[in-house]
């Protein structure tokens, strides 16, 4: 009877080991990246513009040292130092008022491209406690701008905002030829009609996303970009595949 009981115990044991040496690869990366903490350079910059009604010489945009508190115990003594993004911005009357904040390279504007599919777009903002609203614009895989709401400004100090992405925004094309990203268009933020305009302040930082990196990714993926020699210029890093 003991023999049998060690017997039936070994085989469990064994079958415990044995499952995650065939078991399949996670289809499933998920990782966190940030798009810009905006303490250092990076390939675009910030620029803001505004509805028709903003005051002569607003609005304006630079960098200022500052950290969330929240964010401190991350920040090492080696790190660059710590800046936020901010945006002062004036109208001279009430109204549809409305300002973007969006990157911009080569002094166009930029989109930002993500990469694999996204969940969750994850920043801090500060609020001024006025009565405004904050949207996140991004362009899916069809082209089309999708605006997604990020709640109301009407608070005080920093605050970190989690905006997810809705399943129904098509992040990849069904084809070769379709867009190959999701990308960040920019913020827009607008005021309520009858809330005051005439020294709105707001300040950004730590603007970074969760996404599955594998999502996206099959067998022969490299031969996406292939380049057939069509054209001289269509560059391709799989352009050995013959």
């Amino acid at each position: 009877m003991k023999k049998g009981v060690v017997l039936f115990g070994g085989l469990i044991l064994g079958f415990a080991f044995c499952v995650p040496a065939v078991a399949q690869p996670s289809a499933r990366a998920v990782e966190t990246i940030v798009i810009d903490n905006f303490d250092t350079d990076q390939d675009w910059t910030w620029d803001v513009q505004a509805s028709r009604f903003v005051t002569e010489n607003y609005p304006v945009i630079k960098k200022f040292d500052g950290i969330p508190n929240s964010l401190r115990p991350y920040h090492k003594d080696s790190d660059p130092a710590a800046q936020v993004l901010g945006v002062k911005v004036k109208y001279d009357r009430k109204g549809d008022n409305w300002f973007e904040v969006y990157p911009k390279a080569n002094d166009e504007s930029y989109e930002i491209p993500f990469v694999g599919t996204v969940t969750q777009i994850d920043f801090w903002v500060w609020g001024a406690n006025y009565n405004y609203n904050l949207e996140l614009l991004i362009r899916d895989a069809d082209g089309r701008v999708h605006t997604l709401k990020a709640g109301t400004l009407a608070f005080q100090g920093w605050r970190n905002v989690v905006v997810n992405v809705p399943g129904y925004i098509k992040q990849h094309s069904r084809i070769r030829s379709g867009r190959t990203d999701l990308s960040f268009v920019g913020f827009r933020i607008r005021s309520d009609a009858d809330e005051a305009v005439d020294d709105y302040v707001i300040y950004f930082d730590q603007l970074k996303y969760t996404t599955n990196t594998l999502s996206n990714v099959y067998d022969g993926y490299e031969l996406r970009n292939a380049d057939f020699g069509e054209s001289s210029d269509s560059g391709s890093s799989a352009g050995s595949a013959k």
